[in-house]
């Protein structure tokens, strides 16, 4: 980040996986073609999501009504236990100087996280994190975080952005937004928010 950006900046929105959460969106694929469903990635990917998922991610569907939704729609009909396992498998860890970033950057910005999740996935994280680092929730580590199941929108749609800015009472132009997918920054740009895409090549942590 430049310096100029530096003294703008009062608040930092963060993205979950990619960012303080490693992923893995091809083990989720794996495992669901090892339970006979091959073409997953037709249905959800890092970069987009069937209407169905949208539906689980912006919590329209609750666990047991998407469960039965993706069997029809896919013809799956493993238990519940095996698509949910196979839907976690992308979950990894919580590198430990992310954490350690996140504590610092506190000191300095308003911390938010803005996250594109959903039930499954958001119990399993937590999960995670508690029994990686326990003592302290990982929400608390956020003024707020905002899950878009709970939310009710979702990335990368601009008006997501603008109702988390009003939710939170946060200026725009003094809000910078970080994320690993280049539609969700873009989407962040255009309600007028800073946005950085972070890439293997650029971190874009360090300039904080």
């Amino acid at each position: 980040m430049n310096d100029n950006l530096t003294v703008l900046i009062k608040n930092v929105i963060l993205d979950l996986g990619g960012v303080l959460l490693n992923l893995s969106f091809p083990r989720t694929e794996a495992a669901f073609t090892a339970i006979g469903l091959p073409d997953f990635n037709s249905h959800f990917s890092q970069f987009k999501a069937s209407p169905l998922f949208e539906e689980l991610e912006t919590g329209k569907l609750d666990k047991e009504s998407f469960l039965r939704h993706f069997r029809k729609e896919t013809g799956l009909t493993r238990s519940d236990a095996e698509i949910v396992a196979a839907w976690n498998a992308m979950l990894l860890d919580f590198p430990a100087e992310r954490v350690s970033w996140l504590e610092k950057l506190s000191d300095r910005y308003r911390i938010f996280l803005y996250s594109n999740t959903n039930a499954f996935h958001h119990d399993a994280f937590q999960v995670t994190f508690n029994n990686e680092f326990p003592g302290r929730p990982f929400d608390s580590y956020f003024e707020k975080a905002y899950y878009s199941h709970v939310f009710g929108r979702r990335k990368p749609y601009p008006q997501s952005y603008t109702d988390l800015l009003e939710d939170a009472g946060l200026l725009a132009e003094e809000t910078v937004f970080i994320d690993d997918t280049l539609p969700n920054v873009e989407g962040a740009r255009a309600a007028g928010l800073h946005g950085i895409h972070l890439t293997s090549e650029v971190t874009g942590l360090k300039g904080f």
